[in-house]
């Protein structure tokens, strides 16, 4: 947890952004904490992607081909 005054929040804006990917920044005004600034962790892996060694015989398949299928079950009753 870092502590800053608003003030030199301002001036170096772009070092804080950067210190807020690995901890929380709070931001003070006249002493008293008025923001936080937390950062964005990143998604490490496609959630579908993630699956596709779980399922017996996934070398056939990709993303775009389960969502294909997919969709053409759920519109299939339509026509």
């Amino acid at each position: 947890m870092t502590q800053i005054t608003a003030t030199d929040f301002k001036l170096n804006f772009g070092h804080y952004l950067a210190l807020a990917q690995g901890e929380d920044v709070y931001i003070t005004k006249s002493g008293m904490k008025v923001a936080k600034l937390v950062g964005v962790k990143p998604k490490k892996v496609d959630d579908i992607e993630s699956l596709f060694g779980l399922l017996a015989g996934s070398g056939e398949l990709d993303a775009k081909s389960v969502k294909d299928e997919r969709l053409a079950g759920k519109y299939e009753s339509l026509d």
